[in-house]
């Protein structure tokens, strides 16, 4: 697996207090220097370039960061920018850009350890920590590629708006969420599932707080990899947010590291499956935590490392509700 990283993420800087804070940069930073002194590989990123947003992003609102660009500013209620945030932001696209190129060039997984994050940004302005969409940056420039079908998987916490925007009515890319609901920011009901050519192509699964690891594994065996499996993506890609888990301060669920390490290591197996894997990290705002949940997200894709063993959890009646309202609203285009 190939680590995207840079010290130049801690240069966007957020005001005192914010949760997505330059701290976060260096936990990325000691996890991928961390995966380099046990012999894995890590390269620097490079910019997004202004082609590459404009498949996603309106020209306007990239003129309206670029005006902001140089000084501080606030570009909504949760969401601001610092003199260098748009040059980090860039680089955060780039990088996720980059890891999906590596998937499909060398067929082994790159994961992009990034901020700002990405999945809020819609195509005409930022929203909730995100600058520019970084994901479906990276989505959008594979299809340029050539690529016939991409699966984006969201698994944190935070319904993906800006990513389910762009491509609620393309074909070629499935994106499948799981999040808290109702919470922040209020899209991601299971009957949103696409329109036109892309009906059936927008899988959510609301989930209700509380939720733990045994319903995510249960959602993920019912829903997730079915429908992975029967869309058969030559890439998929995984907005990696750990905002799910218990110890975050920003939600209401109650996934653990090894919950997390569970689902990552199932993505990966159907991933591998019908072809390659990049991921780029969203949320998780427990420092420790977020730490945790990257190195062991590591092992579970490092195929070559076993996970710890331990008893597969229970759901609970959160986690069969999530799946009954699921299947009730995807059964016209997939089958369970």
């Amino acid at each position: 697996m190939l680590i995207l990283s840079s010290p130049r993420f801690a240069r966007h800087v957020t005001p005192p207090g914010h949760p997505e804070r330059v701290e976060r940069a260096h936990v990325f930073d000691t996890v991928a220097a961390r995966w380099a002194q046990r012999g894995g590989a890590v390269a620097v990123p490079r910019a997004a370039k202004v082609d590459e947003l404009v498949r996603v992003h309106d020209a306007g609102y990239l003129d309206e960061v670029a005006r902001a660009a140089g000084r501080p500013a606030m570009l909504d209620a949760d969401t601001f920018m610092s003199p260098e945030s748009r040059d980090v932001a860039l680089l955060a696209a780039g990088a996720a850009v980059q890891a999906a190129e590596h998937a499909l060039d060398h067929r082994e997984a790159a994961f992009a350890l990034v901020r700002p994050p990405g999945h809020h940004a819609e195509s005409g302005r930022a929203m909730g920590f995100c600058l520019f969409n970084n994901i479906a940056i990276a989505a959008a420039a594979m299809l340029e590629r050539g690529v016939e079908r991409i699966a984006i998987v969201d698994i944190d916490v935070h319904h993906g708006n800006g990513t389910q925007a762009m491509f609620y009515r393309e074909p070629r890319v499935l994106y499948v969420s799981t999040h808290q609901f109702p919470f922040y920011p209020g899209t991601g009901a299971a009957h949103d599932v696409g329109e036109r050519e892309g009906a059936g192509f927008t899988v959510n699964v609301p989930m209700e707080a509380g939720c733990d690891d045994g319903d995510y594994l249960l959602v993920h065996r019912a829903i997730v990899e079915p429908v992975l499996d029967a869309f058969a993506p030559q890439l998929t890609l995984v907005s990696a947010g750990f905002d799910a888990h218990e110890d975050d301060p920003l939600a209401s669920m109650r996934m653990t590291t090894a919950g997390y390490a569970s689902v990552v290591a199932q993505l990966r197996r159907v991933a591998l499956h019908h072809g390659t894997l990049g991921l780029v990290t969203e949320g998780g705002y427990h420092l420790p935590t977020l730490a945790a949940c990257l190195e062991a997200s590591f092992v579970a894709i490092d195929g070559d490392a076993p996970l710890a063993k331990r008893e597969s959890p229970a759901p609970s009646p959160r986690g069969t509700a999530a799946v009954e309202r699921a299947v009730e609203a995807l059964r016209p285009y997939w089958r369970f």
